[in-house]
């Protein structure tokens, strides 16, 4: 197992065996007790009821230092949005190229994703790209599913939700997750045909994963491929 170190500044993370992970200090009021978990990106999250004090909470932190490094060890290092990073759209590779001089904006093309303007400026644009391009094929999707059962179409909202890659309100509105846009096109396609079931079921009932699979017939590989591949998604953009 690797060296855990534990790093006040600039802001409260942990260095282990040179890969920094970062810790994220929430105070809630409905908490009871001292939480800690680790994210699937890897982030460790300490949640600190009102009454317990920062310092209280900090010296809980260090404790539990050995439970961390273990929590952590087998959690692959986070990808930036960066030039030269590697990422998948659509489940294909592609490397992040800086092109300063261009004024097309981001586009991708043979297997890159090109990023004109100003260095600094290069993760948000790229977050945002991808953003844009995800809504543009969940809406397309979601519009198709739809069609087959004959529902409309309300609101679509794309988030980065950490527990879920969809998820179906009473109202019907469907939220999604950026990050299927780095999922093969083909396992989108399940988790869009999953939510859009839940217009008519909203439950996990027999009817409703009857109604996924008509509309996806193959959605068990899909599920399969999300349960083996689908937490390393969340190495990527791990700073939103």
């Amino acid at each position: 197992m690797g060296t855990l170190t534990f790093h006040l500044e600039p802001a409260p993370y942990f260095d282990f065996s040179g890969r920094h992970i970062p810790v994220n200090i929430i105070k809630s009021a409905r908490a009871k007790n001292i939480k800690l978990k680790v994210r699937p990106s890897g982030v460790v999250e300490l949640v600190l009821p009102k009454r317990v004090s920062l310092k209280n909470g900090l010296a809980f932190l260090q404790s539990e230092q050995g439970w961390i490094a273990n929590a952590v060890k087998d959690i692959e290092p986070s990808v930036a949005f960066e030039d030269g990073a590697v990422i998948p759209i659509l489940g294909k590779p592609h490397t992040i190229c800086h092109t300063p001089h261009s004024k097309r904006g981001v586009w991708a093309a043979d297997g890159k994703i090109l990023v004109s303007g100003d260095l600094p400026h290069l993760p948000r644009r790229v977050r945002d790209w991808i953003r844009r391009e995800a809504k543009i094929q969940l809406t397309l999707k979601t519009t198709y599913y739809c069609s087959l059962i004959e529902e409309p179409v309300r609101r679509i909202t794309i988030r980065d939700q950490k527990s879920r890659w969809g998820s179906c309100s009473s109202a019907g509105n469907l939220n999604f997750s950026w990050r299927l846009f780095l999922m093969p096109e083909e396992v989108l396609s399940y988790v869009v045909a999953h939510e859009v079931a839940h217009l008519r079921h909203l439950n996990h009932k027999k009817e409703f994963w009857d109604l996924t699979e008509k509309l996806f017939p193959e959605m068990e590989r899909a599920k399969k491929w999300i349960k083996i591949n689908g937490t390393s998604l969340h190495k990527y953009d791990t700073t939103n």
